[in-house]
């Protein structure tokens, strides 16, 4: 039977370069001299910490850092930013998470929009981070694939393995 698998990933490695590129940028902006901001990518917990003078250069770190997200081809839509928090010395912090994979709640709400469009014969089925959409029939399939791109589910969605 004709499937295909809805995935949510980020690339690390892009991840990485568009940090180093931001890191580079902010070292060399004036508007940045004799700052203590910094960014520092954290692969094991996929997470990025961005560290600034105040809430002003936060903002200019967070910019910067997805503008290169942006060139580097990352979706955006996965990151994850968290609240903005005071840490000693006047410096303030910010995380971000990457989000890998589709969250449990959001494969429900991709399965349930699947079943609202009254395609008939498709079948979406939970696989741990990923989704497996089935149907006998591949033009419902192609337009499942178009359905899911339209919607907007709050992280960038992926499609792959496409079986006859």
């Amino acid at each position: 039977m004709p499937s295909f698998d809805v995935t949510s990933n980020v690339d690390l490695q892009e991840v990485d370069n568009a940090v180093n590129q931001a890191k580079k940028e902010i070292s060399q902006r004036y508007d940045f001299k004799g700052s203590k901001s910094s960014i520092e990518l954290k692969r094991a917990e996929n997470l990025i910490e961005l560290v600034a003078d105040d809430e002003y250069k936060m903002q200019a770190v967070w910019d910067v850092l997805l503008t290169r997200m942006v060139r580097r081809g990352v979706p955006t839509k996965n990151l994850k930013p968290a609240e903005i928090e005071k840490m000693a010395g006047d410096l303030v912090r910010r995380t971000v998470t990457l989000q890998q994979g589709i969250p449990i709640e959001t494969s429900r709400e991709i399965v349930k929009f699947l079943k609202d469009q009254k395609m008939k014969k498709v079948q979406a089925a939970i696989q741990a981070d990923q989704l497996r959409v089935s149907s006998s029939s591949r033009d419902e399939l192609q337009s499942a694939i178009q359905a899911l791109k339209a919607h907007d589910f709050g992280i960038e969605l992926q499609f792959g393995n496409y079986r006859e």
